[in-house]
């Protein structure tokens, strides 16, 4: 180039005069003039030290690459850029690293080591990055130094990294398969790894690498089960699927009893039961006697399995909700399968594409399961505006939901839906009014009648559709519609669809007795146009003049030779063929003459009527959802769905031993709460007890993990709270363990009490929570599903576990209030302010309560702000005290807990600027200076929400680090206690207007 350009720090700046524009040039038609110009001008750009200048180069030349330009020769400016502190540049040059190092190995080798050093970036983004254009780089050579990069990167602190290592995870499989072994390793770390953001991209790739290594699902199955509410959508879909295969190999089919007496249906259930008490023991009767199996009993994963996937069908994204759908149709018993039905039909709103997916499976799920979508009807009727695609599916699943109380409905819409100006889709819905004749027979002469009706349209489409539909029903009873018989003869002259004039044929030749006449002007007719027919007609001519010479020869003898002489000179081999084989088989001579006498029995046989089945009636074998169901063909990398097993494999293989420096040191307490709803999510405790199996599964459950079994978490609890509840309730039992043996005797009394009872309610409150607990484990699933997780459930402190009859209640509380008992009040005893304006109604003098009485209530428990690894140690949480707050009685009082989990102190604690909606304001607390490590601190804070559930933003900051987190209050921790007598309260309530 003659002249250095002038560059300017604005992106779009103009160049100076007799300098090169670094712009759109419209006389070129390209982006700039030359090909060669503009590269040398993109590689001065790109060593130049101003970013702005290297951004717009990068832009420009990823530009380039969409367009389908080739950029390959300025790979090593490009190159020299991967340690631009730019992140924009940054991300821009691994874009066209990736894009070109495969056709530049040995250029691309050259910055192996920056990505290598960028792996141990602070920046998890870089690290990140560096991770993924490594694993990208499709060299060969390079793959110790990418398995290392993924070795050190899933044991990251960061989990976005950890989630960057298994995706590089099938790519580097499928660069390098003998890997394979250390690969799995890899995998089974990241499957062990208590984070959302991991979960989906871990079990993809184990999808990928090792789908056939059940047993490292294994030990991760609860957690897997209880994370799946709070994963990305994505990940939702890809665990939902595989949980799918491994429910299938693990747990007994939920309808294996259902299936035993249906195959069975004239022997009673309990008969055989009956025939073994009495001792019979002949071999005839034991031979005929149903099977003796045990009862089934759902296994507590499994049960686990389907509840915390069941809120799923509530998602936004169509994906989750048809994941859900197709795992309950292939898992869930018969009984639950319906809760699909509502979702689905949901879908039906979203896009064609949407719809036409879940159509496919709702067309497959409607042949056997017909009555879980027959309340949702309408939701099938067909739009105008439907694509035809759209259009036919909906015409299979009416045609499935048919029976004898809605037909007559699905007729009306089938008779406006002939009217359509879309061919094809009329043709569809004739179909379906065939379909539904043969499969109800009260309304098949109806059909037929307005089928026949149809062969006077216009149409030529239709009335041909209409024939072929016709034939099929005149099959189940020709000898009873002979008039249709000879009416479609009539339709020979006009018909000229090649399928509806062959299907005449073969009616008016199959039963040419009921048209003695006709059949033989039929045949004249056509040897006239024979060699002008198409090929499936002439072969029909073929059979209609065999069958006519073997009944009635004396008319048809000369029509029959002349018809196979013409034939016999056909340009089509099958035709000739057909031809000479006829003729030696209906015309007698020397050497066929045997053969001949059985011409009638070949010919004229009784042939049975067709069976009109949905085309969907055999895709059930593929799995619902999969590509391979939608194009009923194997797709390439389907893995087959795995059969029931007939014994239920060891499920010991489930349970996670707790290790010893994360139990309780004081077991009493923790025996003492109730009963874990089920494992926690992090894969820490015994085997699974749910609330839905029987009594005898969950003794037999608890039996064998009660000593190792922690508190369970709920199935919609993230992995995060888990750990904090676990340190919680390790706090709590230090401080309890000081307290007197007799309240220890106590405790161990309530241990043996069943789940659901408080540790603060007295015996006369336990014997009725007893009761009440053991109504409720006989429940329907979905009551217990409607419980509260063990999370909400309030926490007693120990001050009020010395008043044995008094029973905390809040405005937090409210869904499982229920009214204490009536007692006698006890001067010692200590009431809480909110059960003291309950109480007060009861007494029968108009004083207040002792004041002397009363005594702050606690929160109802800790709340997470900031989780320890997002904070990067240090672990926040907050309750609620429910006190006015000191500097302004309009404040609500929030106790903020820091923890710090670290190696290194933590310097600077405050409240950042915060950013809160109008009205809210903030009181922040002191400064905390230092909190060394495993040191706890606390502090208080007022915030003024101003009578709104809006939640307080703002940021906690230390020296180094900034936090954003939120806090959005209950309503209940809004309102403020008032005290009044009766008769106050009723004066009161008397000033109010309304009802």
């Amino acid at each position: 180039m003659s002249a250095a350009p002038a560059y300017s720090e604005d992106k779009g700046g103009s160049a100076g005069p007799g300098e090169p524009e670094y712009g759109h040039d419209p006389a070129s038609g390209g982006i700039f003039s030359s090909d060669y110009k503009r590269h040398d001008d993109l590689k001065e750009m790109l060593d130049t030290n101003k970013d702005s200048l290297k951004l717009e180069a990068m832009k420009r030349i990823v530009a380039m690459i969409a367009r389908g330009k080739n950029a390959s020769d300025l790979f090593p400016a490009v190159v020299k850029n991967v340690a631009c502190k730019n992140i924009e540049v940054k991300k821009l040059v691994y874009v066209y690293l990736v894009r070109y190092a495969e056709e530049q190995q040995d250029l691309a080798l050259l910055s192996i080591s920056t990505f290598q050093r960028g792996l141990k970036d602070p920046n998890q983004l870089i690290r990140a990055s560096a991770l993924r254009v490594l694993s990208s780089i499709r060299v060969p050579i390079i793959v110790p130094i990418m398995m290392l990069a993924i070795k050190e990167a899933a044991s990251d602190m960061s989990p976005y990294v950890r989630k960057t290592a298994a995706h590089a995870i099938p790519k580097l499989y499928s660069l390098d398969s003998d890997q394979k072994d250390q690969l799995i390793e890899v995998i089974e770390k990241l499957l062990a790894d208590k984070t959302t953001l991991v979960a989906g991209s871990v079990v993809m790739a184990f999808e990928e690498v090792c789908p056939e290594r059940i047993d490292l699902i294994h030990k991760n199955y609860r957690k897997l089960c209880n994370l799946l509410i709070d994963v990305e959508e994505w990940g939702q879909v890809v665990i939902i699927s595989m949980l799918t295969r491994y429910a299938r190999t693990q747990f007994l089919s939920p309808t294996q009893n259902e299936s035993l007496l249906e195959e069975n249906p004239e022997k009673a259930f309990y008969g055989s039961e009956e025939d073994e008490a009495k001792g019979t023991g002949s071999e005839a009767a034991a031979s005929t006697a149903v099977p003796a199996r045990k009862p089934y009993v759902m296994d507590p994963d499994h049960r686990l399995l389907l509840r915390n996937t069941k809120p799923l069908l509530q998602s936004r994204s169509a994906a989750v909700v048809m994941a859900v759908a197709q795992l309950y149709f292939h898992l869930a018993p018969k009984a639950e399968v319906g809760v699909i039905a509502k979702a689905l039909v949901r879908l039906l709103r979203s896009h064609s594409e949407v719809q036409y997916v879940v159509l496919q499976n709702v067309a497959t799920m409607s042949i056997k399961r017909r009555g879980m979508f027959e309340p949702y009807l309408k939701s099938f009727y067909i739009r105008s505006t439907d694509p035809t695609q759209i259009k036919i599916l909906k015409l299979e699943v009416l045609t499935n939901l048919a029976n004898e109380t809605n037909i007559p409905t699905v007729l009306r819409e089938f008779q406006t839906y002939i009217r359509s100006m879309d061919k094809d889709f009329v043709a569809a819905t004739i179909q379906a009014i065939g379909r539904c004749a043969t499969n109800i027979g009260r309304v098949r002469d109806t059909c037929l009648n307005g089928l026949v009706q149809l062969l006077s349209n216009r149409d030529e489409l239709v009335v041909a559709e209409s024939v072929v539909v016709i034939k099929k029903l005149l099959q189940m009873q020709p000898a009873q519609h002979g008039e249709i018989i000879k009416h479609l003869a009539k339709l020979t002259d006009n018909i000229q669809v090649p399928m509806a004039r062959a299907s005449i044929l073969w009616l008016i030749g199959e039963y040419c007795e009921h048209v003695p006449r006709i059949a033989p002007d039929v045949l004249r007719k056509m040897a006239k146009s024979f060699t002008a027919e198409e090929d499936i007609v002439k072969l029909q001519v073929i059979n209609l003049a065999a069958k006519l010479y073997l009944t009635n020869s004396k008319q048809t003898k000369l029509l029959t030779q002349y018809v196979l002489s013409l034939a016999k000179y056909d340009q089509n081999y099958d035709i000739r063929d057909r031809a000479r084989f006829t003729r030696q088989l209906i015309v007698p001579s020397e050497q066929g003459g045997a053969l001949s006498r059985h011409a009638k029995k070949l010919f004229l046989a009784p042939k049975p009527a067709p069976v009109l089945e949905s085309s969907f009636k055999d895709r059930d074998h593929f799995q619902l959802g999969s590509l391979s169901h939608l194009l009923n063909a194997k797709a390439t990398g389907y893995q087959e769905l795995p059969d029931w097993p007939e014994e239920a494999p060891d499920p010991s293989v489930r349970n996670v031993e707790v290790p010893e420096w994360t139990k309780c040191s004081n077991r009493e307490k923790r025996k003492e709460k109730e009963k874990p709803f089920y494992s926690d999510s992090e894969g820490e405790s015994g085997p699974t007890e749910s609330a839905d199996s029987d009594p005898e599964s969950e003794s037999e459950s608890d039996s064998k993990s009660s000593s190792e079994s922690g508190s369970g978490e709920s199935s919609s609890e993230s992995n995060n709270k888990d750990q904090d509840e676990d340190e919680e309730k390790g706090r709590s039992s230090e401080s309890e363990h000081s307290e007197e043996e007799g309240k220890k005797r106590k405790m161990k009394k309530r241990k043996k009490e069943p789940e659901g009872q408080e540790g603060g309610s007295s015996s006369e409150e336990g014997s009725d929570s007893s009761s009440s607990s053991s109504e409720s484990e006989m429940t329907s699933e979905t009551e217990e599903e409607q419980a509260e997780p063990a999370s909400w459930r309030k926490k007693t402190p120990p001050s009020s576990r010395s008043a044995p009859a008094a029973k905390e209640i809040s405005l937090l509380d409210l869904e499982d209030f229920t009214p204490p008992s009536v007692q006698p009040v006890s001067p010692p005893m200590v009431v809480s302010t909110s059960l003291a304006a309950d109480l007060e109604g009861l007494t029968l003098t108009d004083s207040p309560l002792v004041p002397s009485l009363l005594s702050p209530v606690l929160g109802v428990g800790r709340q997470e702000l900031l989780h320890r690894v997002a904070g990067e140690g240090l672990v926040v949480d907050y309750t609620f005290s429910r006190q006015p707050f000191s500097g302004d009685p309009h404040m609500v009082s929030v106790h903020i807990h820091f923890s710090n989990s670290s190696d290194t102190p933590i310097k600077g604690l405050h409240v950042g600027t915060p950013k809160l909606p109008a009205g809210i304001s903030i009181q922040e607390f002191p400064e905390i200076e230092s909190l060394a490590p495993g040191e706890s601190a606390t502090a208080v804070m007022g915030i003024n929400f101003c009578d709104s559930t809006q939640a307080a933003n703002f940021q906690l900051c230390t020296q180094t680090r900034q936090f954003y987190v939120s806090i959005q209050p209950p309503v209940g921790e809004l309102m403020a206690p008032v005290f009044m007598s009766e008769n106050e309260f009723k004066k009161e309530q008397g000033l109010q207007g309304g009802r």
